[in-house]
């Protein structure tokens, strides 16, 4: 598989979205999250990942806007928190239009139902009209489970895009993703690193060392290589650095097999129709 960090998915309206991406929950609001995001555009990066509730548009917009690259050329993602769903269609209106001026840009790139709560249904009805103002390039859902799919997309009139969920090899919804796939919404991964977990898994290790890579990496590679977007986070130069460092090597489709085998429905965040936030 021909893949590199120029590497994109396409949303079904065309639109073309980094494979890997940099993720920001809990970043500060600081100086050091604009570092952060300076040292991932300087090694390729041109995906990033905010959300309002992470309490850092404002840091992650700014260093959008400094980081010498052309707006164009970077892919923007943020979401519509709970508490404005549960609220309806026009408090997720303003709620976009609270985001997008803390982020202090003309437009985002994917704007993403946060997780299902409310009736989501009747404030899709919202993200449609965004993406028809063209101040988002395309919206999507976040967490979203087949059954909340099946309850959405008989009444959208503009199929969510993307679907972002907690996505690793321990947890990796086999029957979502072709769900996905054929519904034409990308599949996203969050905490695609399970928080660290795989530097302690021994079959991850014995392949890291075979192909001379890091756990972290090969879970990376795990990702695009079955077409996921992903989108790592650290606030570590080295290892952001090494995040991207993943396109010098393909796993073999035995190894590929061997790692998705590692599913066993371990999630390290919450279950999506648990919330109690």
């Amino acid at each position: 598989m021909n893949l590199s960090i120029q590497s994109t998915a396409k949303l079904h309206n065309g639109v073309k979205m980094p494979m890997l991406g940099y993720g920001t929950f809990k970043c500060p609001d600081d100086a050091q999250t604009i570092d952060a995001i300076q040292c991932a555009v300087d090694a390729g990066y041109r995906h990033f990942d905010t959300a309002m509730i992470y309490k850092n548009e404002e840091t992650v917009g700014k260093a959008i806007r400094e980081c010498g690259v052309g707006r164009e050329e970077i892919f923007v993602t943020t979401k519509c928190w709970n508490t404005d769903l549960r609220q309806g269609p026009q408090a997720v209106l303003k709620a976009f239009d609270a985001s997008l001026g803390r982020l202090g840009l003309d437009y985002v790139d994917l704007y993403l139902v946060h997780w299902p709560t409310g009736d989501f249904v009747s404030y899709w009805k919202s993200f449609e009209k965004i993406y028809a103002s063209g101040k988002a390039r395309a919206i999507g859902v976040s967490n979203f489970m087949t059954h909340h799919l099946e309850k959405l997309l008989p009444s959208c009139e503009v199929t969510p895009m993307v679907n972002q969920v907690e996505c690793h090899p321990e947890h990796s919804d086999p029957k979502l993703r072709a769900f996905c796939k054929d519904n034409h919404i990308v599949f996203e991964a969050w905490s695609p690193l399970a928080q660290g977990r795989f530097a302690e898994i021994e079959m991850i290790t014995d392949l890291a060392d075979k192909y001379g890579k890091t756990a972290a990496q090969m879970v990376l590679r795990w990702d695009l290589q079955s077409e996921i977007v992903t989108i790592p986070k650290s606030m570590t130069p080295s290892r952001i650095k090494e995040n991207a460092d993943i396109f010098d090597f393909e796993i073999s489709p035995e190894d590929m097999d061997a790692i998705t085998a590692l599913d066993e429905t371990k999630r390290v965040g919450p279950h999506p129709d648990e919330i109690t936030f």
